[in-house]
């Protein structure tokens, strides 16, 4: 596992640890209801980095009978599940606490509080955001923000990132209402602050979840992996056409493939098996990350046939 991508995991989680506690004192001594629902915001990505530290981990596990692609698949699952708490834990319980504000405000108490709290947060969450801004940029290279966060295989980076980001429109969204209940003496808009961050974080977790959704349920490999592998098995003196493939993402650094082959008539069962060997080595090689290759001798035709409405 990269070890950018921990250090993006750690930065967030000691970051949302020490903001949540700091939030909890500042909505207890104000009676704030959007600082409460900051507070517990934190609480749920501090929790939500422990599980991606824990399947970043988990994922690494060597293969074994029962699992014979390996466990990079552990990771993705529990991505998943960050994206389920954002949503349980963050988004209801913000809408929750937002709606007993307005049903039932209370007077804030000494809003120099929150505002001291809510600058200190920003700072803090703005830092985590630049590092996980900073390890996103990297991995997207040439493509657009959306375009790569599409493409990605690496939940780690671009869950935090989405994170910070809803965390930074939160706090910002706290001010602006704490700022405008004390000023307009109206405390119910305090309870729709609290309501606008539990939405920001609904938006934030169901992106999350179609994107986990789809790692799980098994996404294509990045179409450079595939215009490389063919690359290679065509130029082998002993292949005939190399008709196509099928690739699988078993985890962020984990790829099985599934590679067409059409061999030279003459060639012996001994010789073809010489041809996988070298084509395997070479295409490992380039992409290190392919922990599985399966040749399937056919013609094209055959391939094209098979095939039909899946490449």
């Amino acid at each position: 596992m990269s070890e950018s991508n921990k250090v993006v995991v750690y930065a967030a989680l000691f970051g949302n640890l020490t903001i949540a506690v700091v939030k909890f004192i500042a909505a207890y001594m104000t009676s704030s209801s959007a600082m409460l629902s900051e507070a517990i915001h934190s609480v749920v990505d501090t929790l939500n980095e422990i599980l991606l530290l824990y399947g970043m981990k988990t994922s690494q596990k060597p293969a074994d009978a029962q699992h014979p692609f390996g466990y990079g698949r552990e990771l993705y699952f529990w991505a998943f599940i960050v994206a389920l708490m954002v949503f349980a834990l963050g988004a209801i319980v913000s809408i929750y606490q937002g709606i007993q504000h307005i049903l039932q405000p209370e007077e804030m108490q000494d809003p120099v509080i929150n505002y001291i709290v809510l600058g200190i947060a920003i700072v803090c969450e703005g830092f985590s955001w630049w590092v996980a801004l900073k390890a996103f940029r990297k991995q997207k290279g040439k493509l657009g923000y959306f375009a790569a966060f599409r493409r990605s295989k690496d939940p780690t980076t671009f869950t935090v990132l989405f994170e910070d980001t809803a965390a930074l429109t939160g706090l910002l969204i706290a001010l602006v209402g704490i700022f405008l209940a004390h000023q307009l003496n109206i405390p119910e808009l305090d309870g729709a602050a609290s309501i606008l961050i539990g939405v920001v974080l609904a938006i934030s977790a169901w992106l999350l979840a179609q994107k986990t959704k789809g790692l799980l349920l098994g996404e294509v490999a990045d179409p450079k992996l595939r215009d490389h592998v063919l690359k290679v098995a065509q130029q082998d003196h002993a292949v005939h056409s190399a008709n196509g493939l099928l690739t699988e993402q078993m985890g962020a650094h984990q790829v099985i493939v599934f590679l067409s082959l059409e061999f030279k008539d003459d060639l012996t069962s001994d010789e073809i098996e010489h041809c996988v060997n070298r084509i395997e080595a070479q295409i490992k090689q380039l992409h290190p990350e392919i922990i599985a290759l399966f040749v399937k001798p056919q013609t094209k035709a055959v391939w094209l046939e098979r095939t039909r409405g899946r490449v």
